[in-house]
């Protein structure tokens, strides 16, 4: 990751701003030009004061930000107007120091909900901030956004001489329509907002929204991308999406294996559904199953709880018949002690064959063991 730059025309810092017990907390990017911006924000109810901002400030930049500020420790969610407040005296500060209107400063946090943001401990930091901003600053801005990530998450990807490169921080409260993660792409590619935002969508459906690691999803979640144009080289859209994609999978992918306590990765293949939709909406049905995820955890392969999953997703199907395997071999009628033995490996593949039509997805999940209950019964004492 030490090798890794951030596109042409974009720099990043990170520092120590106190905000958590100790560690690096607070980061920023900037581009050296107006990057055009797309964003999916959480589908929670009571939105965080961030995600509330940032809505209201693309609408009135044209979707066009300059800089990025993140905060961990503190989601600055539920905390009401002062949230608010909070969040536009940080953006304010940023667009002082960069010289840009606050509504091109992207603001996000992410940590626990219900306490009041420090925001003259931010404030205080941004001038370092800036002046310590760098294209070489990967793998600190990577760090200083993680809360229970026990790795930082970065990937990235080469297009005809542009640049994708992907931050993600998330390992609990994840799940479909947007979990406990932020996510921040770069690319110096020339692209218009219409066909970003198309771009993101899909490739937020096939990653962000095919993850699940416990069924929750919380009040500050966002995955945004930023292009800039630096490079000078324009993408079709078909290009653009595909490459996004691969971005978002990898860092979609990355979340799961370092779910809160997990100890397996595991990919659902699910075939022969309806459509692809439904056949998405079944995957994170098994995929949130505490049942099906325990059983894997615990090396049984206790089919019927698999079923049962299928069965809860709501989808009608047209065959009773459901073939299942365990990385090929067969649970219905199959060497049960031979699926055992192979779901004690750290990678587990689950192929259900619904045999209903043609529509096939990936879904990503982890394993529930008892650290997880650990890690968050503890959270906050």
């Amino acid at each position: 990751m030490n090798d890794l730059r951030a596109p042409q025309g974009f720099k990043l810092s990170a520092t120590e701003a106190g905000i958590k017990k100790a560690g690096l907390d607070l980061c920023l990017i900037s581009s050296d030009r107006p990057a055009v911006t797309a964003a999916v924000f959480t589908r929670n109810a009571f939105p965080a004061a961030p995600v509330l901002l940032d809505r209201a400030n693309l609408q009135e930049s044209g979707h066009i930000t300059r800089a990025i500020l993140v905060n961990s420790g503190n989601a600055n969610a539920s905390n009401g107007v002062s949230g608010m407040d909070a969040a536009r005296r940080c953006a304010a500060q940023v667009a002082a120091g960069l010289g840009c209107s606050p509504s091109e400063v992207f603001i996000s946090s992410t940590g626990v909900i219900g306490r009041p943001l420090p925001t003259e401990k931010i404030c205080s930091a941004v001038p370092n901030l800036i002046e310590s901003l760098s294209p070489r600053n990967v793998d600190r801005f990577a760090r200083a956004i993680m809360t229970t990530d026990t790795v930082p998450k970065v990937a990235s990807a080469d297009i005809r001489g542009a640049t994708i490169l992907g931050f993600a921080k998330g390992a609990g409260m994840i799940h479909p329509n947007m979990a406990t993660m932020l996510s921040f792409i770069l690319t110096d590619a020339k692209v218009d907002y219409a066909d970003l935002e198309r771009a993101l969508k899909t490739a937020v459906d096939l990653s962000f929204h095919s993850i699940s690691i416990d069924g929750d999803t919380s009040t500050n979640d966002t995955v945004a991308v930023f292009a800039n144009g630096a490079s000078g080289v324009t993408l079709s859209l078909a290009v653009l999406t595909a490459k996004l994609t691969e971005v978002c999978q990898e860092l979609a992918k990355a979340i799961v294996r370092d779910g809160e306590g997990a100890t397996k990765f595991i990919e659902l293949i699910i075939e022969g559904a309806p459509s692809d939709e439904a056949a998405r909406e079944i995957g994170r049905t098994i995929a949130r199953s505490p049942l099906v995820k325990t059983a894997i955890y615990g090396c049984d392969p206790n089919w019927g709880r698999i079923i049962a999953a299928i069965g809860n997703a709501g989808i009608p199907l047209t065959s009773e018949r459901v073939d299942l395997y365990i990385d090929e071999i067969p649970l219905m009628g199959g060497d049960l002690k031979m699926a055992s033995e192979r779901m004690n490996f750290p990678n587990v593949t689950l192929r259900v064959a619904l045999n209903s039509g043609s529509g096939n997805a990936r879904v990503w999940t982890c394993d529930l063991t008892e650290d997880y209950i650990r890690i968050n019964a503890d959270y906050t004492t």
